[in-house]
Formats: structure tokens, C-alpha cells, sequence
């Protein structure tokens, strides 16, 4: 594959350094970076081709992927993209185009943890209501945060941290902070003590970026409900990092080529 085309699937800091490391490492490559477009400002690689939009389901990314006689699909979008991951492996079966997912590892346990795992937004709520805490710091993104509007949680008061202004419906009694990481660690105990947070909700993202929140609560002794990471597309490999994945497309040194 002397000049290989690659779509990287992207959203993520990951998939930004991947584009930027090919473009160093690989100039003869010629690689595009898709982002969703749902954020207004989103940081884009310097490297490379860029589109902005969804595809409009498996069957239109395949056609794209035909289109653009696409090598290599990168799968580097977010852990909870669940959607687009499972377009994304079925679009490239339906091409026969290689696919990989660049998935960085979720947040390791700590045995100093009072991490309570549950595998929905809805579990979440729920375990809030077994949980009787009032002082929610609610770091899930800015979609879906109805699951914590119900009446059962009206006496709680939620600080909302997003990237963008969330979607209603949101909770009754709810204070919004707009935000982006990376955070620190002295940052994120000061907000803990600040809105006199009792409990942590948030999902199981990984990364360094938003980790110090975690730090923060093991710290002030505060239980996290973690909300696990949906099941990855059968038959996808994964890589846990851009050094990885330069490996598995075969510009890193000593690494075996993808397309022997």
C-alpha cells in the first residue's frame, strides 16, 4: 500500500494526534478526518483533509468508502459513540475496507474507590435514588440528561458540566458550568468544595484529560457512579493509542504492514 488512503472517524484528541503523527510519519498517505459537527468549535487535526457532518447511516459511509477508494477505516471516535461504531464496522464489511478502532482504555480502579458501576444513564438515576445524595456533580455530556429529570430525584441539585449548553429536559434544580478539558486536579477539588458535591456521576470515558475528577472524589471519600462503556462491535480490533495504531497501519518501526 505505497500511498494508502485512510478515514479516520474522528472527535477526539486521539484521532487528531493520529492524523497529525501520519502526516509526519507517513506524508505519502493521504488521510481525511471526519467530526460529527455537533460541536460548534471543535479542535481539528493539522494535518491532513477534513469533512464535517454525518454520513446518513451504514449504507451512505459505505458508499463513501467506495467513492473515495478508502484503505483504512479509523474508528476514533468516543467510547459511547455506540451508534457510529457499529455503522462504522458494518460499512466497512459491507467494502471489505480494513477497520481498526482507536480506543483509549477506560479509568483503572482504584481500591481507594467507592466506584458504584451501572451500564445507563437510567441505572445512574436510579442508583442516585438508592444512593439519597443531594449534591450532584454530573459530568455525562450534554445529551440524555432527562433520565435525571424525573420526580424521584426532585430534591437533588445537580451541577452539569458540557462542552456545549445541554439538552432539555434537564432537572429541576440544575446549575450549568460550559467547560472544557483538560481540568486539574487542585481545579476540580476546589468545584467539589464549592457546590458542595456529595457524588460523582460520570461515564467511563478514560484518559488523562477528565481523570482528575476521579482523583478529586477518591480524595474527598465521595462515591462515583460510573456508567460502563457499550460493547464494541464484534470482529473490530481495537488499539489502545496512536503509537499502536501508527503499528497497526505500519509506519511505526518494526511494525508488521496491515496490507501484506
Amino acid at each position: 500500500m505505497p500511498s494508502p488512503r485512510v478515514l479516520i472517524l474522528g472527535g477526539t484528541g486521539e484521532a487528531r494526534r493520529l492524523a497529525d503523527a501520519l502526516a509526519a510519519e507517513a506524508p505519502h498517505a493521504h488521510v481525511t478526518t471526519s467530526l460529527a459537527g455537533r460541536v460548534a468549535n471543535p479542535s481539528t487535526p493539522v494535518a491532513g483533509d477534513v469533512r464535517v457532518g454525518g454520513f446518513g447511516g451504514p449504507d451512505a459511509l459505505a458508499a463513501w468508502l467506495r467513492q473515495h477508494r478508502i484503505d483504512v477505516l479509523v474508528d476514533a471516535t468516543h467510547p459511547f459513540a455506540a451508534a457510529i461504531s457499529a455503522h462504522a464496522a458494518q460499512a466497512a464489511a459491507d467494502t471489505g475496507t480494513q477497520i481498526f478502532a482507536l480506543r483509549r482504555p477506560g479509568w483503572p480502579v482504584d481500591p481507594r474507590d467507592h466506584r458504584h458501576p451501572v451500564r445507563s444513564l437510567a441505572d445512574a438515576a436510579a442508583q442516585l435514588a438508592v444512593l439519597d445524595r443531594r449534591r450532584v456533580f454530573l459530568t455525562t455530556g450534554r445529551q440524555g440528561l432527562a433520565a435525571f429529570a424525573g420526580p424521584e430525584l426532585d430534591g437533588s441539585h445537580f451541577v452539569v458540566r458540557s462542552v456545549e449548553p445541554p439538552e432539555p429536559p434537564l432537572p429541576r434544580s440544575t446549575h450549568i458550568l460550559l467547560d472544557r478539558g483538560p481540568y486539574t486536579l487542585e481545579g476540580e477539588r476546589a468545584l467539589f468544595l464549592e457546590h458542595r458535591v456529595d457524588v460523582l456521576v460520570t461515564k467511563d470515558s478514560g484518559g488523562p484529560a477528565t481523570a482528575a475528577k476521579l482523583t478529586a472524589a477518591r480524595e474527598l471519600g465521595l462515591p462515583v457512579v460510573m456508567i460502563e462503556r457499550p460493547p464494541a462491535p464484534e470482529g473490530v480490533p481495537e488499539v489502545p493509542d496512536v503509537p499502536a495504531a501508527l503499528a497497526r497501519l505500519g509506519f511505526s518501526p518494526g511494525a508488521a504492514d496491515m496490507c501484506p
